[in-house]
């Protein structure tokens, strides 16, 4: 989707612990304000380069665009966190693999000129909402990548129930199961030997990881199905994101489905998704 976007504003978050991204930052900041642009920070980054900062939620909601600086994890995270906000978000790759942040520092400059005239595309990327709920009540999450059903231990595995849309449809014995969306079938989903499947399209992909039957394989399905796991032998743990993670046990019920609206993601015209796999997959060589 092409469009023209009103950028008063621009939000920005830099990868953690990277103070070293400050001169980076400058230049950002500094193509932005030639734009006539107000630049905001949020408060971790600032603290980290010694700027002023907001609050995230308040740099979100006063922000046109977020653009994050750093690596595809840094973006990952910025676009799970600000998905009540559902702004367009744009990668800026300090990185070294680039499938989502894919604007290299030394094209800032000219991307952001495209910015301001329409020269760009808005990719809308599936999101997953994810519910973990007990007797005591429900916790509410979103995924950009991937929700991982994990054993506890390295010592144990685990047994997980799936269900769709209420109805059993199988039991997974080994070290666990990754739910992927498209945008992470090149992530652990590939890993595990997952599918890579087109970011655009609307499905689950089930990816079981070392299961104990050789029998079982990876399935791609539709995303108008709604998933439930559970583990009723042992307790296990529920990784989002490969970033955050719950502990799961078997009074617990996690629910997938997916999100309401997916992530708005910026990229160049002319980015093609295959190019992008031959390059960073090293598809081809020796043809």
């Amino acid at each position: 989707m092409q469009t023209k976007l009103d950028i008063r504003r621009v939000g920005i978050v830099l990868r953690p612990s990277t103070p070293e991204l400050e001169r980076l930052f400058y230049k950002v900041k500094s193509i932005f304000e030639k734009q006539g642009a107000e630049v905001i920070v949020d408060s971790v980054s600032a603290g980290m380069i010694d700027v002023l900062g907001q609050e995230f939620a308040s740099m979100c909601e006063k922000s046109d665009i977020l653009v994050s600086i750093g690596g595809d994890g840094t973006l990952i995270s910025l676009t799970r966190r600000s998905y009540s906000f559902h702004k367009p978000i744009l990668g800026i790759n300090a990185g070294t693999l680039g499938f989502l942040a894919d604007i290299n520092p030394d094209e800032i400059d000219s991307f952001v000129k495209k910015l301001y005239t329409g020269e760009f595309r808005i990719d809308e990327r599936m999101m997953i909402e994810g519910s973990i709920s007990n007797r005591n009540g429900e916790r509410l999450f979103y995924s950009f990548n991937d929700i991982v059903i994990s054993r506890p231990s390295i010592s144990k595995m685990v047994n997980i129930d799936a269900y769709i849309d209420k109805k059993w449809f199988n039991t997974y014995y080994g070290d666990g199961l990754i739910v992927s969306t498209p945008t992470g079938s090149t992530a652990y989903n590939l890993a595990a030997g997952g599918p890579v499947t087109f970011p655009l399209t609307d499905a689950f992909i089930l990816t079981p990881i070392c299961p104990h039957s050789l029998t079982q394989r990876p399935l791609v399905m539709p995303a108008d199905f709604e998933i439930e796991i559970k583990t009723p032998e042992k307790e296990s743990l529920v990784i989002i994101d490969g970033q955050e993670q719950y502990e799961f046990g078997p009074d617990d019920t996690l629910t997938i489905r997916k999100a309401a609206i997916g992530a708005r993601l910026i990229h160049r015209v002319e980015r093609n998704y295959f190019d992008v796999l031959r390059e960073k997959l090293s598809w081809g060589q020796g043809r």
